[in-house]
């Protein structure tokens, strides 16, 4: 990209590079636009559900590096976001539940008329390809929600943040390549598993605990224990605790819509939560005939 940038020189001020793809790409390219003669202006036009209500709205930029989630990045706040949900008529479907994932995060911890819409709606805005006036409604929900949290906050001065719900053991999973997960489907495990931490801290209800999971099942979010190894969950939770400034500031569930941090996680919660998980998978998903009992993921390219 850069070389392509030094073979078609821009104006650097008024000719602002366009990204048009999924959070990769527009990652990628806000990247590369904070780097090219120390910042040219970008425009990100995300064609994912994933880069809709996530990726392409806010202002960090992340590279894989080394086998490291997005340890390469920049602040790169975009000129202009477009965005435009009839793209989403044209993704495979695995990846139109990736963006289900970012959506049903927002959902659990801060927007609970969100996640009472998913439970009565959602199964049919997805079947829907997101196109339909509940869809909007949904969209329109998840994006406002999650810029309130990153407008106030666009440079992380402050590191506990909500929108790290489901960014704790994610990562680790995420970077396995023999797991073959997508950003959203680490995301959603790592979702129920901190869930499993706070209903077994006090802190969740076991009603909302059990709204949650089955909401993944009415969802049809795909699913799988493996490489749930409490140590690399572990591992991913140190390095999130040294990227948060030394502390583990993980924002764990209170209830549908309200969540709370906590700093002391250790290995027989996560130890625990691994048990739970792959006891109720046994004994609920596995079960679900939509489901593959020998490999979970069902959609697939």
């Amino acid at each position: 990209v850069l070389e392509g940038l030094d073979a078609f020189p821009i104006n650097r001020r008024n000719e602002p590079i366009i990204a048009i793809g999924g959070g990769v790409v527009t990652d990628l390219v806000g990247f590369v636009a904070s780097s090219w003669r120390r910042g040219v202006p970008h425009i990100n036009v995300p064609t994912t559900l994933m880069g809709y209500v996530d990726a392409a709205i806010g202002v960090k930029t992340g590279i894989n590096f080394q086998q490291h989630k997005n340890r390469l990045g920049s602040f790169s706040p975009p000129e202009r976001v477009l965005l435009d949900h009839t793209f989403f008529q044209t993704l495979p479907h695995r990846h139109l539940l990736n963006g289900v994932g970012e959506i049903l995060k927002l959902a659990i911890v801060k927007e609970p008329e969100l996640f009472a819409t998913l439970e009565l709606y959602g199964s049919d805005c997805i079947n829907a390809q997101f196109q339909d006036k509940t869809s909007w409604e949904i969209l329109s929900t998840a994006v406002e929600s999650m810029l309130a949290e990153l407008v106030p906050n666009l440079f992380e001065t402050e590191l506990a943040r909500v929108v790290d719900f489901g960014h704790t053991f994610s990562t680790a999973l995420e970077m396995q390549d023999k797991l073959d997960l997508l950003h959203g489907e680490a995301v959603v495990i790592d979702m129920l598993l901190s869930s499993i931490i706070a209903w077994q801290r006090s802190l969740l209800s076991r009603n909302d605990l059990e709204r949650i999971f089955s909401l993944v099942l009415t969802l049809r979010l795909p699913l799988s224990s493996e490489g749930l190894a409490p140590d690399l969950l572990m591992r991913s939770l140190m390095e999130r605790q040294h990227h948060r400034n030394g502390v583990q500031r993980v924002p764990l569930p209170m209830g549908i819509g309200s969540y709370c941090f906590v700093a002391n996680i250790g290995l027989e919660d996560v130890t625990q939560a691994v048990i739970f998980f792959k006891e109720w998978l046994q004994d609920n998903y596995y079960g679900n005939e939509i489901q593959n009992p020998t490999r979970i993921f069902q959609y697939r390219p």
